[in-house]
């Protein structure tokens, strides 16, 4: 296959399945990592309520991530389908997480408070 005809198919603008492509999506991926690790290890924002918040954001956006870069999945192929996928699983993944906010924080709510006398009485 001559360059030209390769060329033509759009494998060389860092798109499906370029090595470019696949370190942008790696160097992406790795900052979407590290900030939200900086975030919880340096206590920057000071609540943790809207710390959450930022790193389920962020934890969102490296889903998108993945799902462009090593998935390849856009408006363009298989008439959009993927397109409808992506979203389908932004709406699941959402859906998982708030569920499981409320979840622990309803626990955490309900949960009877052990006094120290307590916790030694149910000791083995």
């Amino acid at each position: 296959m001559s360059a030209d005809t390769h060329a033509g198919h759009g494998h060389d603008d860092g798109g499906h399945g370029s090595f470019r492509g696949y370190v942008t999506g790696f160097v992406l991926s790795a900052i979407l990592t590290a900030i939200p690790f900086w975030l919880v290890m340096a206590d920057v924002l000071h609540d943790n309520r809207l710390t959450g918040i930022v790193v389920m954001a962020f934890a969102v956006v490296q889903i998108v991530v993945h799902m462009v870069y090593f998935l390849h999945m856009n408006t363009k192929s298989e008439s959009g389908w993927t397109f409808m996928a992506l979203i389908f699983t932004l709406t699941l993944v959402i859906i998982t997480l708030i569920g499981s906010l409320w979840v622990m924080y309803h626990l955490n709510n309900n949960m009877m408070p052990m006094s120290h006398g307590d916790m030694h009485q149910h000791l083995p």
